[in-house]
């Protein structure tokens, strides 16, 4: 961490003490975490996820139930990936980890043509590697880094270009049933844990297997909220606590709701007098 001034020292603690409540807030609302779990903390080397293995490292200090921390990298064989930077990084910190090594750059890079997305199948590669491996060590959680701002973007994500109505939710199951996904960030704004990691020098590993590709949808998505934030601050937090307020009778989904059964609800044993009019 590098030296504060005593004025960064005050701010400094005030974000760490923001981001604990934040994230203790969200374990407790999801039961996230439990009493003897054994939470596989996956570690990119971006500002993130560093964030949440810092934040989940003190909580474990003091939280009310027992729990273990491993971290997990998944080594992508992207080339000119440092690969001594995480190793380091967590024995200094002393906790118990495992690199991963998958070679899914290769992968990527022979499936998708030269010029599109790689994020789609990237991602997945990433997640299947990551699920095989929580089962192997019997990680009972698999804690994934996705903040505040990652959800409300891919709940725009969806709506134009899915046209479905979804977004990552705090706590997930896997569709095979063998994995249980946790996202203690997902109170936490992006601005919050970006300041946080500059306050701790984390050693930052860019992710460069897409470049910057600046036409990404995600990328179009977040300048739009940024605008909105700047015009209307306050906005992406109020998107935000749209998703925890969902009234499906309000929407238009039957499998959600029971649009095709609604009848009229009336006492038919009462009776309304008719009413007469009378001509003057």
């Amino acid at each position: 961490m590098r030296e504060l001034s005593r004025k960064e020292k005050t701010e400094f603690n005030k974000l760490q003490k923001r981001l604990r409540r934040n994230v203790g807030n969200a374990i407790a609302d999801y039961n996230m975490i439990e009493d003897g779990d054994r939470v596989m903390v996956c570690l990119s080397g971006g500002k993130d996820s560093y964030g949440m293995l810092e934040i989940l490292m003190n909580l474990q200090q003091s939280a009310p139930v027992g729990f273990e921390l491993i971290a997990v990298n998944l080594d992508q064989k992207q080339p000119g990936f440092p690969e001594d930077v995480l190793p380091d990084y967590l024995s200094a910190l002393g906790v118990p980890y495992y690199i991963l090594e998958k070679d899914t750059y290769s992968i990527v890079r022979e499936v998708v043509p030269e010029g599109k997305t790689t994020c789609g199948l990237c991602s997945r590669l990433r997640r299947g590697s990551l699920y095989g491996f929580a089962r192997q060590i019997g990680a009972t959680k698999i804690a994934l880094g996705h903040h505040r701002d990652d959800i409300v973007e891919t709940l725009f994500l969806n709506m134009f270009f899915n046209g479905s109505l979804k977004a990552m939710p705090p706590k997930l199951l896997s569709d095979d049933g063998e994995n249980v996904v946790i996202r203690p960030m997902a109170y936490c704004k992006e601005r919050d844990l970006a300041a946080f990691a500059d306050y701790k020098s984390f050693p930052i590993i860019p992710c460069n297997l897409c470049g910057s590709q600046e036409n990404l949808q995600r990328v179009q998505v977040k300048k739009m909220l940024a605008q909105w934030e700047r015009e209307y601050p306050g906005r992406t937090e109020t998107i935000f606590r749209s998703i925890r307020n969902v009234a499906p009778s309000q929407l238009g989904d039957n499998a959600l709701f029971d649009f095709a059964s609604l009848r009229v609800q009336r006492d038919t044993d009462l009776h309304v007098p008719a009413i007469s009019v009378v001509n003057l």
